[in-house]
Order: structure tokens, then C-alpha cells, then sequence
């Protein structure tokens, strides 16, 4: 159906996107909601007519070319469901990764691997650094040009391997584009000093 949101995008992560910047500002522009969510103009209009077409959110036209965006009370239901899922899936993450990130870093202080680096910030990798001081694994440094900080949990921020000093591992943990990371880490590691956890699914 024309309009509809794109498939092969978390539905329900954009939804209550929607959902949560239009109870916050009813007076929310269409391109700042686009901004702050981090997806396409277009899909953000699309996005907006649906929850306009299921009831969740009614929108009125004040001054002219202005709109204005309220929460049904159905919208405040969905927006509390989607939120415990979201809740949910969040808490499943965190103990499935540290699950397989204790493993992988046992694996390593088994084999004596005790200098790794990361390859990729952000949440995975606050897992996998607190994973690695339990079992006294080393992290050297983080592998993303991406991270604007020097340091990332107090660890150096890097943009190649080549500007670490030497490590006995390295641990994929970006979760928006691991397979590159892998790809680019074959070129100055070994494949079996390259590990990331099951949930990358390399």
C-alpha cells in the first residue's frame, strides 16, 4: 500500500520513536522528528499518517501550515506496550550478550590471549570490557573512527588496529556493521584471533 513504512525496519522501535517525541512536544516538526529519529523524511511522514490512521495520534492545524500532534488515549497505550516490549528485548540483549562475551573472554584468558582490542563503541562493547576485567583480559583500545571522544569507559579510542600496539585478539563488538569490521581486521589479524560473540551472527 502506498505510504506504508518500509519493510526491513524495527516497526515497532520507529513507532515508539514517534510515539514518545509527540508526547513530548506536540508542536514537533516533521524534519526535527526525521533528525532526532535518524531516519527519512518520507518514512517519518509515513510513519506519522499510520499512527494517525490507528487512532494513536490525532493531529490539528494551528496557524495555518502548522500541525500539531496529541496522543489518543490509545496512542498512551501503545506507547506504554511498546515501551515494556522494547523494556523486554532490551534486558534479553544485555544477558545474552554478557552470556556469550564471559565465554568468548574465557576463551582468551584460557589460551593466554590477555591484550584484545575492540572493534566497534557503544553498548556491545560496554559489555564486552566489563566481560573482559572479570576474566583479567586487557583491552587495549577501541577500534572506531566513528567515536568523537578520545577515550570510550577510560579506554583509548583509536580509528585503525595499526594505531594500537600489539594485541593477542581482537573482538568484534559493532553492532550496525560487524561483517565490515570483520572484513577490515583480516587484513592485520590472523581469522582465529579475530572472535565476536554468537549474537553478530559472522
Amino acid at each position: 500500500m502506498a505510504g506504508e513504512p518500509l519493510s526491513g525496519v524495527d516497526k515497532d522501535e520507529i513507532t515508539l520513536g514517534v510515539l514518545d517525541a509527540v508526547h513530548g512536544n506536540s508542536g514537533l516538526s516533521q524534519r526535527s522528528l526525521s533528525r532526532d529519529l535518524g531516519i527519512a523524511l518520507g518514512l517519518t511522514n509515513a510513519y506519522l499518517k499510520r499512527c494517525v490512521r490507528k487512532g494513536l495520534v490525532k493531529v490539528s492545524q494551528t496557524p495555518p501550515n502548522r500541525y500539531a500532534y496529541y496522543l489518543t488515549p490509545k496512542g498512551f497505550s501503545e506507547k506504554s506496550r511498546l515501551t515494556a516490549r522494547y523494556l523486554k528485548r532490551s534486558f534479553e540483549f544485555y544477558r545474552d550478550a554478557r552470556g556469550e562475551l564471559e565465554a568468548l573472554f574465557l576463551h582468551c584468558a584460557e589460551r593466554g590471549w590477555g591484550r584484545a582490542a575492540l572493534s566497534g563503541g557503544g553498548e556491545l562493547a560496554e559489555v564486552a570490557v566489563l566481560c573482559a576485567m572479570r576474566q583479567g583480559v586487557d583491552i587495549a583500545g577501541i577500534i572506531d573512527p566513528r567515536l568523537s571522544e578520545p577515550r570510550f569507559m577510560g579506554i583509548a579510542v583509536v580509528a585503525t588496529p595499526g594505531d594500537l600496539d600489539a594485541i593477542d585478539v581482537l573482538v568484534i563488538t559493532d553492532l550496525d556493521r560487524p561483517l565490515a569490521m570483520y572484513e577490515s581486521a583480516l587484513a592485520v589479524m590472523p581469522a582465529e584471533r579475530i572472535l565476536a560473540p554468537e549474537l553478530l551472527k559472522l
